[in-house]
């Protein structure tokens, strides 16, 4: 037997009738969770140069071939001397030592430092054989070979022993860490090339609408350039996936099932546009017909009518077509969704506590999130209306209003999430 297709297993196409108002609006925090819950971490492995690995998600433990530093090296310009030889020196009675060598970083000698002797080494330098300190330029003097110690040092002063930063054998990095630039040095420390990491998960981007016109194109009335695809693609981008802009899609019913079976190929389906209730918002029947539709409907503004199906074991986010509905709702589920599935962290985004700089209105029974711009230390709000990207693209960040809440008097201390 054949292996079924998605087309294989789909419903009827259902009868529309005109505007479809939405009926059940599901609470914001219910919508997030159902969101996140319904997709799983990436299984997908790669293995990437180092310079490709930062943000990346290593698979398994990294232990260190090497000592780091491999051996001792001087943590100072200066003198590597036996901290026995210094023992007695002041600056009235500076103990005097004879050069014999000058080492620079990356060079080693044979010469053994004995009692009387020194060596010359710049930072980072291979300490000596029989030497066990280094004494600063700054507390010596020096004529020809002759070099005086003015203050005594203890065995092991500006010296980085063997070992001293990563043992042989120590775990550098952990499976399920993030590589942080830190953690990308760690590895570039014990000589590592590449790294076996988690694949970045890929996200589909469909655009819906007869009126989109690709950046680039020629415009008329009527028409609206794409902006939703770009702005996708970047919080795709920001949340550790990798966008796939499948392109405009026409408002029709077939149009858009033949690109979902496309899609589907990916780790996540995201459709701008084709939500909400118009007679041409064929997403939501799209997904009925080739799936399961979770929800449609958020109580939340901006991003009222977002739908969540599952087609074929996959994950399909529907948005809405406005610019700050669908980045709004990218931000605050798009996000968290594609996090999980990257196996990254939640996001911790910085957070400024500012007073309201003009009171603010909202709806009882559904949660609103309100761009600001902060000025003077205010919160000043930036919204204009779901069509306006400049009340996203003009915001310092946003605040959330609970949906018990009716509104936010001026003045009242907010929290900003920046972006």
């Amino acid at each position: 037997m054949k292996p079924a297709r998605p087309s294989d297993h789909e419903h009827p196409e259902p009868a529309r009738h005109g505007m479809r108002p939405l009926k059940t609006l599901i609470p914001f925090d219910e919508a997030r969770r159902m969101a996140i819950d319904l997709v799983r971490p990436i299984e997908r492995e790669e293995t990437v140069p180092l310079l490709d690995a930062l943000r990346r998600v290593a698979v398994k433990d990294l232990r260190s071939p090497i000592d780091v530093p491999i051996a001792d090296r001087a943590a100072m310009d200066g003198y590597a001397v036996r901290a026995s030889d210094t023992s007695r020196a002041t600056k009235s009675r500076p103990v005097a030592l004879r050069r014999i060598d000058t080492l620079y970083a990356g060079s080693v000698t044979k010469k053994r430092v004995e009692p009387g002797l020194c060596v010359e080494l710049a930072t980072g330098a291979t300490v000596p054989p029989g030497a066990d300190a280094v004494v600063r330029f700054e507390e010596t003097d020096r004529k020809g070979d002759r070099v005086t110690i003015s203050a005594p040092v203890p065995a092991g002063e500006n010296v980085s022993g063997r070992a001293s930063d990563i043992a042989r054998g120590a775990i550098v990095v952990r499976s399920g860490d993030v590589l942080t630039p830190a953690k990308v040095g760690a590895l570039a420390a014990i000589g590592l090339a590449r790294v076996r990491v988690y694949a970045k998960p890929r996200v589909a981007i469909l655009t819906t609408g007869d009126e989109i016109v690709p950046a680039g194109g020629r415009i008329r009335a009527g028409q609206v350039y794409d902006i939703n695809s770009n702005t996708i693609a970047g919080v795709v981008r920001e949340s550790g996936g990798e966008p796939v802009s499948l392109g405009k899609i026409a408002d029709r019913l077939d149009a858009l099932r033949s690109s979902l079976r496309k899609a589907l190929a990916n780790d996540l389906v995201v459709v701008s546009g084709g939500s909400s209730v118009g007679e041409k918002d064929v997403v939501v029947d799209a997904i009925q017909a080739m799936g399961e539709l979770l929800f449609h409907g958020i109580a939340v503004k901006p991003g009222r009518p977002t739908a969540l199906g599952q087609v074929s074991g996959k994950a399909v986010l529907a948005m809405p077509g406005n610019p700050t509905s669908c980045l709004s709702n990218g931000y605050v589920i798009l996000a968290p969704m594609l996090r999980r599935i990257a196996r990254l962290p939640p996001a911790r985004p910085a957070i400024a506590e500012v007073p309201l700089a003009k009171s603010l209105v909202s709806t009882m029974g559904r949660v609103e999130f309100h761009t600001v711009r902060i000025v003077d230390g205010k919160a000043v709000p930036a919204y204009k209306e779901s069509g306006a990207i400049t009340s996203m693209a003009d915001a310092d960040g946003y605040i959330e209003i609970p949906a018990d809440v009716d509104g936010l008097a001026e003045g009242t201390i907010v929290r900003v999430t920046l972006f």
